[in-house]
């Protein structure tokens, strides 16, 4: 398929989504997202265009509105997933069963088991998460497969209280703290590895803050988006991380979105 049938296809989706604009996607059930999500990933995880001609689609001017519509569908929309579980699981007999359920629970793994061929994670190791949203996986997962100790920071404290809400029902408090706050909270914890949420926002403060709150050899990871994924959601721009060495990464496979990048702080 050509980069201009995706134009097109591209176009067509922002248009079905549009119907939706007069209320929030955010008040979608459940079940009537995931068909959306699909249509919008059949494109995002296509293996054959390259990011040349993927940027070629996606910096061209006539398509900002249809990727603001679609790049606030999917923000809303993994909002509600997130919000929906998580209450799903404050609710359930078997939380964990509940977890495991969720329609990106086996992206999560794999990305997280991505990430630790960047930082090897271990229970020596202490996470700080900035941007831990209502159903904290990333650093669920951590602890779970590799021990390690963590910290999700949230800024908005209706989440972060439901976020604590979960990691209790789990019962992993003793291992993963949810704290309440912006990425300056990194200056109020315990950390050897920092990472930052795909959808932490503004980038430019929040990584001119890391810069001067983290010596220069704490790793950062932090996730993106890149080729044709990056019609999820904008890409994290030099200009964001100026301050920071680029040290490796690693592009998604499969249903994986994110692209995990290792940078340090240099001066």
């Amino acid at each position: 398929m050509s980069c201009y049938q995706y134009w097109d296809k591209i176009k067509a989706i922002a248009k079905s989504l549009k119907q939706y604009q007069d209320t929030r996607f955010q008040d979608l059930p459940p079940q009537e997202i995931i068909p959306l999500l699909d249509q919008v990933e059949e494109i995002a995880h296509d293996r054959v265009i390259d990011f040349d001609s993927a940027r070629h689609i996606l910096d061209d001017e006539k398509m900002n509105q249809a990727l603001q519509i679609i790049r606030r569908f999917y923000v809303e929309m993994g909002s509600q997933l997130e919000t929906a579980k998580a209450q799903e699981i404050l609710e359930s007999p078997d939380p964990w069963a509940t977890l495991e359920s969720f329609h990106f629970y086996p992206r999560y793994q794999v990305l997280v088991e991505n990430e630790n061929k960047l930082v090897k994670f271990s229970p020596e190791q202490k996470v700080a998460f900035i941007g831990g949203g209502p159903l904290p996986l990333t650093v669920i997962l951590l602890n779970k497969l590799y021990g390690a100790r963590c910290v999700s920071i949230e800024v908005l404290p209706t989440v972060a209280q439901l976020s604590r809400q979960v990691i209790q029902k789990l019962g992993m408090e003793s291992q993963i703290q949810v704290l309440e706050g912006d990425e300056n909270a990194v200056k109020e914890v315990d950390y050897t590895v920092v990472m930052v949420a795909a959808l932490a926002e503004p980038k430019e403060r929040v990584f001119s803050n890391l810069w001067e709150a983290l010596d220069l050899n704490t790793p950062v990871i932090y996730r993106t988006y890149t080729g044709m994924r990056a019609i999820l959601y904008s890409p994290v721009t030099e200009k964001a991380t100026r301050g920071f060495h680029k040290e490796v990464m690693i592009l998604p496979s499969g249903k994986v979105n994110n692209t995990s990048v290792l940078i340090r702080k240099v001066i």
